[in-house]
């Protein structure tokens, strides 16, 4: 405990000295101190805790150690707040790329990891998320990823996001983290009964999936504030038999959101199916949902959904006519 203390009021100390001195007496701080650039790599853990390699970007984030205080990093000679930032392949950093690298006295500090993977198939194109402004000394705990506004008082989807905290020995150690998933993806494919075409009368679909977390907590990723609706369109495939969706990333949920469908058609009208899912959308899980509907007429036919998420949960839920 009081190595702990030691190193911590070590860090601090350099903190409040290097954000105080003067230009030369900041250069003679440096010059007396040894910087480290430390070496990084980095997997992510899927629910079982399977690791694969990251491909993607990640940034990390120093703190004091024991504390969510964020300490900064040395660039070009002077403590800043900008982060280090990495293009990582197959969880090493990626040579040659644009990045910022972590420069830091030889302490041990308590690191903050975020990264967003890199995906082969194919995601939701124009995801949006609002991130919080850093300065020096500020607890990372008081700050928050949040959803990007529509203006109707709907969201867009977010990146994926994956995130580790850490402890590291700068100086004695990598940097090694393994990163876990603090989004849910889904995706929606809609067919008619029996495979057949939709009409051209359809103009557009679209998802609504409500009580989503509006932010999440920098420092322990933990979801909040689930009263946010999430919107999305849907496409129709080149051969007019579904209309669906590449996946998207959204916060987490409350339990059982509420899922609404919108289809509207050239008159202008629009149909809407609508029922709470009996799945809740939490971190790391992927949902498939299937939706099967009649003709779009009054007093058509009754629809269902059939719904598969990773650990191969089904359900199936009932829906009246669409009219």
């Amino acid at each position: 405990m009081v190595m702990k203390n030691y190193v911590m009021m070590g860090a601090l100390s350099l903190l409040v000295l290097a954000a105080s001195c003067s230009s030369d007496d900041h250069n003679k701080i440096l010059n007396e101190t040894r910087m480290i650039t430390p070496r990084i790599s980095a997997t992510v853990a899927d629910e079982s805790l399977n690791q694969s390699p990251l491909t993607g970007i990640i940034e990390i984030y120093p703190c004091i150690s024991g504390t969510s205080t964020y300490f900064g990093n040395y660039v070009n000679g002077n403590l800043t707040p900008f982060y280090g930032y990495y293009h990582i392949i197959d969880g090493h950093i990626l040579e040659g790329e644009h990045n910022r690298e972590l420069h830091l006295p030889m302490n041990t500090y308590n690191m903050v990891y975020w990264g967003t993977p890199k995906y082969e198939e194919p995601i939701y194109d124009t995801p949006a998320i609002r991130t919080p402004g850093f300065s020096i000394g500020v607890d990372l705990s008081s700050l928050y990823f949040s959803l990007w506004s529509n203006n109707d008082g709907t969201y867009r989807p977010v990146y994926d996001l994956v995130y580790a905290v850490k402890e590291a020995k700068v100086g004695e150690e990598d940097l090694k983290a393994s990163l876990k998933r603090v989004i849910a993806g889904m995706k929606v494919i809609v067919k008619k009964k029996n495979n057949g075409i939709f009409s051209s009368n359809i103009t557009n679909m679209q998802v609504r999936i409500g009580n989503i977390a509006n932010q999440i907590n920098f420092y322990t990723a933990e979801a909040s504030d689930m009263t946010k609706t999430i919107k999305f369109d849907l496409k129709r495939s080149e051969d007019g038999t579904e209309m669906s969706n590449a996946t998207v990333m959204v916060f987490p949920s409350s339990e059982t959101p509420p899922l609404e469908l919108l289809i509207t058609l050239k008159d202008g009208s629009v149909h809407k199916l609508s029922r709470n899912l009996n799945s809740t959308l939490s971190a790391n899980t992927r949902l498939t949902l299937n939706i099967v509907i009649g003709d779009i007429l009054s007093g058509g036919s009754t629809g269902d959904f059939t719904i598969e998420n990773w650990n191969e949960v089904s359900e199936t839920i009932e829906f009246p006519m669409v009219d």
